[in-house]
């Protein structure tokens, strides 16, 4: 099975490579079409859509894994959300064959407050991060995920997750 996954960077390609561990894995750089800081569910899981649709488009592709991180708030009981909720790391996964889709969640992982102020702030979290942690592309290392867990769980774990979640019913017969 040929694979796409919507994206150049390397972790994300890794991710969707260990869910799909017996097919061929190609990365196929394309954009997202939702913002650099993708901010709420919506928004996040519309990039994922978006980078598997083009993926699956970019060649002769069986599948395309569409890949999202953002940061979102998960509001009071189903409210709107305000900014005295918490802000998380939120990681969103679809894949399609151009007829059928999943689409799944990763990990949430919480924001620490200087690091939410600077995103509420308009602010991206990757180069934050690479700020606040004196390094460059985290994103591309153990990023947020691996930083905020001290290594415990990798970006790449983190991702995986959210990959396995949105390809089950590719992966189950259940579906």
């Amino acid at each position: 099975m040929q694979i796409a996954v919507g994206s150049g960077n390397p972790v994300k390609r890794e991710a969707a490579a260990r869910v799909f561990a017996e097919s061929a894995v190609a990365a196929e750089p394309v954009p997202s079409g939702v913002s650099e800081q993708p901010v709420g569910h919506e928004e996040t899981r519309r990039g994922a859509r978006n980078r598997a649709t083009a993926a699956l488009r970019a060649g002769a592709y069986d599948l395309g894994v569409g890949i999202e991180g953002g940061v979102a708030t998960f509001g009071a009981s189903g409210a709107a959300a305000s900014e005295d909720d918490d802000l998380f790391l939120v990681m969103w996964a679809a894949v399609t064959n151009g007829e059928r889709w999943g689409v799944g969640a990763g990990p949430s992982l919480p924001l620490p407050e200087p690091i939410t102020a600077r995103v509420r702030d308009g602010e991206e979290l990757g180069p934050v991060m690479d700020d606040v942690l004196g390094k460059s592309n985290v994103a591309e290392k153990e990023g947020a995920a691996g930083a905020f867990t001290d290594g415990s769980m990798s970006r790449t774990d983190a991702l995986d997750a959210a990959v396995t979640a949105a390809a089950s019913p590719f992966l189950s017969d259940l579906y």
